[in-house]
């Protein structure tokens, strides 16, 4: 799918479906992609979301939430989309595979 393979900036969401439990095909679709900015997880399962969030090559994994983010958070991408990373302190590319996990809750 085209528009998945992208790297589009605005208010665009692929969403795709996989078979029951077959993970693995998704990572490495969304691994394939030429880019890797951000991405998102939406799940009733926190402990798969990790699994997921921690095999992405992205800068930036959302769970559950997208592009809800802390303007002190680090930022920035890898692959095609890894050009200037900043904000972050302790940054250093060969220490960490993703710049921020974002989770997102509920409050009650």
């Amino acid at each position: 799918m085209y528009i998945a393979q992208e790297e589009s900036f605005g208010p665009v969401m692929v969403i795709s479906k996989f078979k029951n439990g077959d993970v693995d095909g998704v990572l490495q679709r969304a691994n394939t992609t030429e880019y890797g900015l951000a991405s998102g997880v939406f799940t009733k399962d926190i402990s798969k979301a990790l699994y997921i969030s921690e095999k992405l090559e992205a800068g930036t994994v959302f769970i559950n939430t997208y592009n809800k983010t802390d303007v002190a958070a680090p930022f920035g991408g890898f692959k095609q989309s890894g050009f200037g990373k900043d904000l972050g302190k302790l940054f250093s590319p060969s220490l960490i595979s993703h710049l921020i996990v974002q989770i997102g809750y509920k409050t009650y």
